[in-house]
């Protein structure tokens, strides 16, 4: 059977809120089975918990926000990713804030918190995924997102920005928590110092910096040790799609095809999908013995241990 998983043990931390500027605490529980992954504001009363799924998205400007009523959470998509990518299908994550710390505007952070804290533990209910069974796309002028059958999860994106530096850059990848590590974690979130005071104006962008995001003016990047990657914005890109792809409530088999795709595309792909229910279908994976996760990639059995949920 493979097992859901949960974070090892408690992890806890503060950050400030990229466009907030608000210094947030947090703490990430592990969580029961089929609990999913919960925000809960704790500085409201009662405290509020928030599914991490997409019927809560309320905003998907320069970031993606999900809500209950007037109460919500921003900026979840790359703790989101994060847990993703590690394999985590069910954690509490309490802040006591309207926005999840940038930390460093990429993944690694949060991947190293949960890895110093014991890492994560299989449960004892099997893991479910979401199987792309028909071909779901949606536009915006140039821009599209598209999920299609595959036989394991795969991300391509492509951007094309009309910019000396951030021009047309692509990239691919088979998804497994290693290759997550490797190629995705550390890409940062990125921006244009033009655009700086406009975001400022609208209330936006209030706690960034050259310490969590790369800042690019009109011929170079501003971060004095410049990029992680020589494509580091087309990773970040696919990053984002990992985290807002989580939002389906359970790790997808398919393969993601995004052009100049953002939180928005992501967002409206998914409720697209998810509102036609010939295109995909929940199953589980059982096998006779519990699979580390670390160890094997959903290439290795495509849908071969797969069972209607």
């Amino acid at each position: 059977m493979f097992h859901q998983r949960t974070v090892k043990s408690l992890i806890t931390g503060e950050g400030v809120g990229l466009h907030s500027g608000r210094v947030t605490r947090f703490r990430i529980r592990p969580a029961a089975p089929d609990t999913g992954i919960v925000f809960v504001r704790t500085d409201v009363t009662p405290m509020v918990e928030i599914p991490a799924r997409s019927d809560f998205v309320q905003d998907t400007t320069l970031a993606t926000t999900v809500g209950v009523g007037e109460v919500t959470v921003g900026t979840i998509e790359h703790l989101v990713a994060a847990l993703a990518g590690l394999g985590v299908d069910n954690a509490r994550i309490e802040l006591d804030g309207p926005e999840v710390p940038i930390l460093d505007g990429s993944s690694a952070l949060w991947v190293e918190l949960i890895t110093a804290a014991g890492g994560t533990v299989a449960q004892s209910r099997p893991k479910k995924f979401l199987v792309v069974r028909k071909a779901v796309e949606v536009q915006q002028g140039d821009k599209s997102a598209r999920l299609e059958p595959a036989p394991t999860f795969s991300l391509r994106c492509h951007i094309d920005f009309d910019h000396p530096i951030v021009n047309a850059q692509s990239f691919e990848i088979a998804m497994s928590d290693t290759a997550f590590v490797r190629e995705l974690a550390r890409a940062r979130t990125f921006g244009f110092a033009k655009d700086v005071d406009a975001m400022h104006a609208a209330g936006l962008a209030q706690g960034g910096g050259l310490d969590n995001a790369v800042v690019i003016d009109d011929f170079s990047i501003r971060n004095p040790d410049g990029l992680r990657f020589p494509d580091e914005f087309v990773r970040h890109k696919v990053l984002d799609a990992v985290g807002d792809l989580a939002l389906m409530g359970a790790p997808i088999i398919g393969r993601y095809v995004g052009h100049k795709s953002g939180h928005s595309l992501n967002t409206r792909l998914v409720a697209a999908l998810l509102d036609n229910s010939r295109a995909y279908e929940m199953v589980e994976f059982r096998a006779r013995r519990e699979v580390d996760v670390a160890q094997i990639e959903l290439p290795s059995f495509g849908l071969s241990g797969l069972a209607p949920a």
